[in-house]
């Protein structure tokens, strides 16, 4: 039985130096804090052959997701009568920088409900500071 309880610790150890191994590798910027339901605008360098250019991506973040370098958020827009969902990693290179512009109220950290939603009823209340 002890056989099996030291592997489960070993097991342990390796993801903790794996995790260490990653963090020291992965440089993370620093960026606001934010949630979702906040309505952000994601600065991203996209290369075109030799030359490079900054796009603006706004919209109200659906979810943040992972932990760490791993991390991701979700984006959503509508452009047009379409809405456009993008996955951004907190750790790429190409993020350029993140500015929150409405800090939203929501009750959960998933709002996916909001794609099914258009018009009037997709607003979100802004969350109010005192």
């Amino acid at each position: 039985m002890q056989p099996e309880f030291s592997a489960k610790v070993k097991e342990i150890s390796v993801m903790d130096y794996i995790r260490e191994i990653q963090n020291e590798l992965v440089e993370v910027k620093e960026f606001p804090k934010f949630k979702a339901g906040d309505t952000v605008t994601v600065s991203y360098k996209i290369k075109e052959g030799s030359k490079e250019r900054i796009q603006q991506f706004q919209g109200v973040v659906l979810q943040r997701r992972g932990q760490g370098p791993s991390e991701t958020f979700t984006v959503r827009k509508m452009s047009g009568n379409i809405g456009v969902e993008r996955i951004f990693p907190i750790s790429s290179p190409f993020l350029e920088n993140i500015v929150v512009n409405k800090s939203g109220s929501v009750r959960r950290a998933r709002i996916f409900y909001l794609r099914e939603l258009t018009g009037k009823s997709a607003r979100i209340k802004e969350k109010r500071s005192f």
